[in-house]
């Protein structure tokens, strides 16, 4: 039968449907498709069933507004808070949000590249059943792999997200970052930079290969271009060492000398190296210099993961003791940097690590997500620091859940699970509790 296949007796159909020829057109289009012509495309495809007023919102530097891309076919309005909007619920949530309208209904969905919140994507249509939800979202990861992609060679994304002028450092230190989230389901990561635009020394790294998540943070000395030099030859020489599966005290050893050869003794970056086995939850790191990491286990800091520490790099230190621990289900390390807790007003009393763990406790307490309790605390933290910010102050929070990530890989167990809910496997939350739930045959 044209459009079928019968390996061993058993009929796959080939046939292109309304929902492939929809998304296969961006795929067909997306490898040489100019950055500024994703826009009036996506918002013809959206038209195609019938959603109008397209808008796509990305994050701002700061994590404090989620601000219009420009474009043709482009809604363009006021930027929306990541607090209290439903773009932000959408956003933090990663999950589809619906709001009831005049005789339509206005969507919010996540665009998210792996992991990673990259904004969110908004339009309207006169009423939404499962297939228009499963379609937009399906379409949403597209758009958000779309803009990643081009980001890479294009400035608009980049502008559109900055809300005020950066300097130097800050530019070098932006394009040295990974994605300042990332989850699978043993593990998840995020982190924040302050202050946005001025941030020079600080930064962070991570990568995960098989079951092992490495993970770095860094604060190099001073300020401004000096600062943010160090910090580059300290990431990539940690990258170097990292991808050649050197132990962590080879690691330390390796972005010592970096750093001592090309900037002398008198220059350091303190810094932290980690690795945790996300099957385990066997935790194993170094401390160079760095302030000790805080363990947060049932949403309450239960203490601090002290260790002996070696000096900073670049200073020649003795080969450092790597320390281990075991990790329970749940458990969240948050690593920062003493910008975060040596604040302090001329004369006055800095801020305090004990400050920061009564923060940290409230925030836990009120948010559950990790990328929104590593986002609410930073801005908690700048409020009760007096909005100062005068030195760079960077957070990473990890979180390990233990388990596996092998039902991904098994396309039946996807398709099983979707057929018995009746939905995708994103979540879907509709504002005023209000849900249409009317079904259709594609």
């Amino acid at each position: 039968m044209a459009g079928e296949r019968q390996p061993g007796g058993i009929g796959v159909d080939r046939s292109e449907g309304f929902g492939e020829r929809l998304l296969g057109v961006l795929l067909d289009r997306a490898h040489e498709m100019p950055p500024h012509l994703i826009a009036p495309l996506v918002a013809e495809e959206v038209g195609r069933i019938g959603g109008r007023d397209l808008s796509i919102l990305l994050q701002d530097y700061e994590q404090l507004l989620l601000v219009p891309l420009p474009g043709r076919r482009l809604t363009v309005g006021d930027p929306e808070p990541v607090e209290g909007s439903p773009a932000g619920e959408a956003f933090l949530h990663r999950t589809i949000v619906e709001v009831p309208e005049d005789g339509s209904v206005r969507m919010y969905l996540p665009l998210l590249d792996g992991s990673d919140q990259i904004g969110v994507m908004v339009v309207t249509l006169d009423s939404v059943d499962d297939d228009d939800r499963r379609l937009l979202r399906r379409l949403a990861g597209l758009v958000a792999d779309m803009i990643v992609t081009k980001d890479a060679y294009t400035d608009l994304f980049f502008q559109a997200r900055r809300r005020a002028p950066m300097n130097v450092a800050a530019e070098i230190q932006w394009s040295l970052l990974p994605p300042l989230s990332m989850a699978v389901p043993q593990a998840e990561v995020a982190g924040i930079l302050e202050p946005a635009y001025d941030v020079a020394g600080d930064s962070f790294d991570y990568a995960l290969n098989d079951d092992i998540l490495h993970v770095a943070m860094i604060d190099a000395m001073g300020h401004g271009l000096d600062a943010a030099t160090m910090a580059t030859v300290a990431i990539g020489a940690y990258r170097h060492t990292r991808r050649a599966n050197t132990d962590l005290s080879q690691v330390y050893a390796f972005m010592d000398r970096a750093i001592n050869e090309q900037f002398g003794p008198d220059h350091f970056v303190t810094a932290q190296m980690m690795r945790l086995n996300i099957a385990t939850g066997h935790l194993q790191w170094v401390n160079a210099g760095h302030p000790a990491p805080l363990l947060i286990r049932d949403r309450a800091v239960a203490g601090r993961l002290d260790s002996p520490t070696t000096l900073p790099v670049g200073f020649g230190g003795e080969q450092p003791r790597v320390s281990e621990r075991m990790l329970q289900p749940g458990d969240r390390l948050l690593c920062f940097t003493d910008g975060l807790i040596e604040e302090h007003r001329t004369g006055g009393e800095q801020f305090g690590e004990e400050q920061l763990i009564k923060c940290a406790n409230r925030t836990a307490r009120a948010h559950t997500a990790v990328r929104a309790v590593v986002r609410a605390l930073s801005h908690e933290l700048k409020r009760e620091r007096g909005g100062v910010t005068s030195d760079d102050a960077t957070m990473l929070l990890i979180e390990w859940r233990g388990g596996d990530a092998d039902h991904l890989a098994t396309l039946e167990q996807a398709d099983t699970r979707q057929r018995n809910t009746g939905r995708p496997p994103a979540d879907l939350r509709c504002a005023g509790n209000q849900r249409t739930s009317r079904s259709r045959e594609s």
